[in-house]
């Protein structure tokens, strides 16, 4: 499998962004290693409104980008050291299910969902949070500096103009990069969408191994343009950098954010807790701090800099076929652009 190939390059940095997080007391019954790839400015908060109603339950976060975390999981089929996911794609989770590596469990309340945010199995093996969707931050002192025209569509991006201005997410190591990889092809067919990606490699100055980075990297200045997603490009915005969030007229991808209890936990009735949690009114609206679409229906407000018009642009997603196909696609995207990817 492709994402095992991987391994000796991606699974090094996951030790280090392993850190501890939560229930603080000296006398916690039983402490949860949770996989995640929630952005990590939000970990401590999410644990702090878990622990409000499980005060005895400590959760150690192993955090990382998609990818790896999806690679290290794999890695650890046979002795897995995660005891839940807490925020990863569903299309990775969908992954882990078809490995029979998740533990199939309905959390209570998951039947007040929005229907596309659940697993059709009964019970379930996984369910969403929230949905990041696939946007372009553009710089616009810098896209006025260079004079470059504002994209409104993803096929703008190859224009020869933004030669060597724009960055965007790694899919290997990247939920943000595979989401667009795998938006693209259903949006355009296989042969058009790498067509589209030849075009838009030959402008591309380097790619992340971070969803975030390109968007950070267009508010700094340090690139006029950078393939994200609308989370970061709010954040970066609120942050007071000069930066336009498109979302493509021709629709977006998108990906859930995800729970799923792994097979084998020594500490499955602590597990369920959290997969209670993950998916009540009262998380959602936690992840609506920061996220636009949520997966408990009536819960979403508007969020700062968020592009009003999302959840319309946002495509209908086959996650069935992005995760079916999810090797495939990433060994011919390496083959082809992996000359550009940024040194881990």
């Amino acid at each position: 499998m492709r994402t095992r190939t991987m391994l000796s390059r991606v699974l090094a940095p996951v030790a280090g962004a392993a850190f501890a997080l939560g229930a603080t007391g000296a006398f916690a019954a039983t402490e949860l290693t949770v996989y995640t790839a929630i952005e990590a400015d939000d970990l401590k908060r999410y644990a702090e409104e878990f622990n409000k109603v499980h005060p005895d339950i400590s959760i150690n976060w192993v955090r990382d980008s998609t990818g790896i975390v999806t690679a290290k999981l794999l890695a650890e089929k046979e002795n897995s050291q995660a005891d839940i996911v807490w925020g990863l794609a569903a299309t990775s989770l969908m992954l882990l299910k078809s490995e029979g590596m998740t533990e199939p469990y309905t959390p209570k309340g998951a039947e007040l969902l929005d229907k596309k945010f659940v697993d059709s199995d009964d019970p379930m093996h996984w369910t969403g949070m929230d949905a990041w969707v696939a946007a372009i931050c553009v710089n616009t002192i810098e896209a006025e500096k260079n004079n470059l025209p504002m994209p409104a569509t993803w096929k703008d991006l190859t224009n020869p103009a933004y030669k060597g201005f724009i960055s965007m997410p790694n899919p290997n190591s990247s939920g943000t990069g595979f989401l667009d990889v795998s938006s693209w092809i259903q949006l355009y067919g296989e042969d058009e969408a790498w067509k589209f990606m030849d075009g838009l490699h030959e402008n591309v100055a380097m790619y992340t191994h971070s969803g975030s980075k390109p968007c950070r990297q267009a508010g700094a200045g340090e690139v006029p343009i950078g393939i994200s997603f609308a989370y970061r490009a709010a954040k970066v915005k609120a942050q007071g950098a000069p930066i336009e969030i498109i979302i493509p007229s021709e629709g977006a991808g998108w990906d859930m954010e995800a729970t799923a209890i792994i097979k084998g936990t020594k500490n499955l009735e602590a597990a369920k807790k959290v997969a209670d949690f993950a998916v009540s009114k009262e998380a959602s609206m936690m992840y609506n701090t920061v996220y636009g679409v949520v997966a408990y229906p009536g819960v979403a407000q508007p969020v700062e800099h968020y592009p009003d018009n999302i959840a319309e642009l946002m495509i209908e997603n086959d996650f069935q076929f992005a995760a079916d196909n999810r090797d495939r696609i990433l060994a011919e995207w390496q083959s082809r652009y992996d000359s550009k990817t940024e040194a881990q």
